[in-house]
């Protein structure tokens, strides 16, 4: 996919410019591929504090529909939306200098709990020697129709 071969962070080649208080000033926040679409959701992508990444609740939006995010949707097919949102915490992950083995917990927000296993067939292929602590957390409904959200807490140096 280009789009996710297109990763631009700003400032110093790494982080979103955002204004810092004194609190903040040890946290950097990540906003991957900044679009006019994009700048109208009130969150990072990520956030960084040490060594840890926060990666914020991602869904697998259909990439085609990305343009306008009133619009975006996730796919009618379950096991292309699961594959999707990986791909898009992966490429959270990976734009902000992290490995997806670097994740010690993972949270999945799912609307139907009869997909746990073809989420499982696919989650697992993102991991390689170890899975992160998770959570899969039946809900009954996300944004945009998704069925799945997925989040989490990457650690550089965990493993």
């Amino acid at each position: 996919m280009k789009t996710i071969a297109r990763v631009m962070m700003i400032a110093a080649g790494m982080l979103a410019p955002l204004a810092l208080s004194a609190a903040d000033k040890d946290r950097n926040y990540v906003v991957l591929e900044p679009t006019a679409a994009r700048s109208q959701l009130p969150f990072s992508d990520a956030v960084q504090a040490g060594n840890a990444l926060y990666v914020a609740g991602t869904l697998g939006l259909d990439p085609k529909t990305l343009g306008d995010m009133k619009t975006a949707h996730v796919p009618d097919d379950a096991a292309e939306e699961a594959k999707l949102v990986m791909e898009a915490v992966k490429h959270t992950v990976e734009g902000a200098g992290y490995k997806m083995d670097d994740f010690v917990s993972v949270q999945i927000f799912c609307t139907d709990l009869a997909l746990y296993g073809a989420f499982n067939d696919i989650y697992r292929t993102y991991f390689h020697g170890h899975f992160p602590a998770r959570a899969f957390i039946g809900v009954d409904k996300l944004v945009r129709g998704a069925r799945f959200e997925v989040m989490g807490t990457a650690v550089k140096g965990a493993h």
